[in-house]
């Protein structure tokens, strides 16, 4: 799916005749159907005679590709179809059309210069899973960040007192009893945190994040259990709690996402290169590679998202099913280039092979 993405980001209509059509699960083939047959009626009207002419054998196209299914598949449908030719008034349309890897719930038709990616972009995405804690003197939130969706999963209401002192009661003994308050608050977060995140063995790590001091005290001072304290990954300044302070937390902390992701690639790939130096558990290029697969002596298959055998889904097919688990390597760091230069394939091994 990434090579695709990255092949079709490659292509540019000379006009707006590249047609993007999105149906979703559950969605009607024959709705969509008609839908382009009223498209064919407008694009009818395009000024231009070479434009109309592709826009017309490119809807017509997509119409007949239709007329072969009986229904929307489950995870729905995604059809690109245009004139990719880079000679001028040559025709060359050419149709793309699979069912998604997940369910998708979005609908599409459109023309333009550039097909529409950005939601198989956000279909494919990482779905990693973080902690989120927002949290100030008055109120806590804990949540996670699961892919691109936030989820709000506690809120707790302090009972810490303002700043000013009330009544006849020395500014000492009212800063100590804040204090106190501050820190039973601290350590009743902790607890709902340890309660709420704990259990995630998939969570890759947490952001701490609060518009005032409370929450670099409640980082620096430990309140939280210790797997989940060595699991921050960084502290930020936001302006809110609440729902709108998980949002702006996610939105100031990409660098951090970022540079986990990156990182976690890197000690991947490290450990890699470091077997392969001291002849430990690992093979790397295709033939030696397939060899383990086929005698299920591989742990983890590393591929490079640039790796282009043909009969890759067959390779991962196969892997997963002797239970080995599969790391994709991205082409963004000199450790992935690296990789992708040993032939873009490799693998951790159960044993070493003869």
């Amino acid at each position: 799916m990434r090579k695709l993405l990255r092949e079709l980001e490659k292509i540019r209509g000379r006009h707006t005749e590249l047609v993007s059509v999105y149906i979703p699960s559950g969605g009607s083939i024959v709705d969509t159907m008609n839908q382009i047959q009223d498209e064919k009626g407008t694009a009818s009207n395009i000024k231009s005679k070479t434009t109309r002419k592709n826009v017309l054998s490119a809807l017509e196209k997509i119409i007949q590709h239709l007329k072969t299914f009986r229904q929307t598949p489950p995870n729905g449908l995604v059809i690109f179809c245009g004139n990719i030719s880079e000679v001028e008034g040559r025709e060359d349309i050419k149709l793309w059309s699979f069912e998604p890897p997940e369910k998708m719930n979005v609908k599409v038709y459109w023309c333009d210069q550039v097909f529409v990616l950005e939601p198989l972009r956000e279909l494919i995405a990482e779905k990693e899973i973080y902690g989120l804690i927002v949290l100030d003197a008055r109120e806590a939130n804990v949540g996670f960040l699961h892919g691109k969706r936030i989820l709000n999963l506690n809120h707790i209401e302090s009972t810490v007192p303002s700043k000013t002192v009330k009544g006849g009661m020395s500014q000492g003994r009212y800063d100590r009893l804040r204090e106190d308050a501050i820190n039973e608050f601290l350590r009743k977060v902790a607890d709902i945190a340890q309660q709420s995140l704990l259990s995630e063995k998939n969570m890759k790590g947490i952001i701490v994040g609060g518009p005032g001091p409370v929450k670099d005290t409640f980082v620096k001072n430990k309140y939280l259990h210790y797997q989940l304290q060595a699991k921050i990954l960084g502290v930020k300044d936001i302006g809110y709690t609440g729902d709108y302070g998980l949002e702006e937390l996610v939105k100031r902390s990409q660098d951090i996402l970022e540079a986990a992701a990156v990182q976690r690639e890197r000690d991947i790939l490290t450990k890699f290169f470091t077997e392969i130096n001291k002849e430990g558990n690992v093979t790397y290029g295709l033939e030696k590679t397939m060899k383990a697969v086929d005698i299920n002596a591989v742990e983890t298959l590393l591929v490079s998202e640039d790796f282009s055998e043909k009969n890759l889904e067959e390779i991962l097919a196969k892997a997963e099913s002797s239970g080995a688990k599969v790391q994709l390597i991205s082409i963004d760091t000199t450790e992935g280039r690296q990789f992708k230069e040993l032939g873009g394939i490799g693998a951790f091994l159960r044993y070493k092979l003869g």
